[in-house]
């Protein structure tokens, strides 16, 4: 046998010395437990990924689950404002208590975090990627059947550290209808095969507008293009959320909990099917 390299990658002998393929993973704190953790991903920025983040909480809490949101967005965090939480977050001898919503959703973001709801949170990407690793480790998210992690657009340094830290059990990808939704989609699924992280599907934001009078419903943006656009990568659409005054009022109150409607119920199956 020829002098270990200490390269296994390239090397057939199976010694006693072997090293596994490093793991990132991080684990979460002695006083959390996570059944299932689930990434809201897009391509781009607009496409309301925090909106059907929020939903999907909410649905699942609904069909009474024990439910979470880690708000991975750390320079546009929107969660707490959807859920109308104003309170900081506090800690104790275990770790940082997340903030629970009206319905009993467990949140954690950054904004629970600063002295002043507006202020920019103006760090690198080092920084950034730490700080939601340790919403994760630092956390006392205690008993939680599902996590959801709102994460921002792209394929960046956050996307990453959390499909490298977190056991990340599936991602939602949301779209919107416009032509765009192919360069959109194809940028989440291509960067999910990479990362090896299993895809439940695509939900269509801004789907379509109801007429309130006569229920006709509109095609803002034009004919969908997600069915097309799913298939080609062997995946389901999951849910279509309209364009819906109300439910831009309630987000706008930090009253998402309220709002009507079984656009993401075939979502919430899908989740619970994992």
């Amino acid at each position: 046998m020829s002098e270990c390299t200490h390269d296994c990658s390239s090397c057939g002998e199976n010694c006693e010395s072997r090293q596994q393929p490093q793991s990132f993973l991080e684990e979460p704190g002695a006083n959390s437990h996570i059944k299932k953790v689930i990434g809201v991903v897009s391509g781009k920025g607009g496409v309301g990924k925090s909106l059907v983040t929020a939903m999907l909480a909410v649905t699942m809490r609904r069909r009474e689950a024990s439910v979470g949101v880690l708000d991975a967005d750390i320079t546009g965090p929107s969660m707490p404002q959807v859920f109308g939480l104003h309170e900081k977050a506090q800690g104790s001898e275990f770790g940082i208590l997340p903030v629970e919503t009206k319905s009993g959703i467990r949140v954690m973001s950054v904004n629970l975090l600063l002295e002043q709801e507006d202020a920019p949170v103006v760090w690198r990407g080092p920084v950034i990627g730490n700080t939601v690793k340790q919403f994760w480790t630092d956390v006392v998210w205690q008993d939680v059947d599902y996590l959801f992690v709102d994460m921002p657009p792209g394929t960046g340094d956050v996307p990453l550290t959390v499909f490298q830290s977190l056991p990340v059990d599936g991602i939602v990808v949301v779209a919107s209808p416009q032509e765009l939704v192919g360069m959109i989609v194809a940028k989440a699924v291509n960067m999910a095969k990479i990362m090896n992280i299993p895809i439940v599907g695509i939900v269509e934001n801004m789907s379509y507008f109801q007429c309130p009078d006569c229920g006709k419903k509109v095609k803002i943006f034009g004919d969908s293009h997600v069915e097309e656009n799913a298939a080609k990568y062997g995946l389901n659409v999951i849910g279509r959320i309209p364009i819906d005054p109300s439910l831009a009022r309630q987000c706008d109150a930090g009253e998402v909990e309220l709002f009507e409607g079984d656009y993401l119920e075939a979502a919430a199956d899908a989740i619970e099917a994992l």
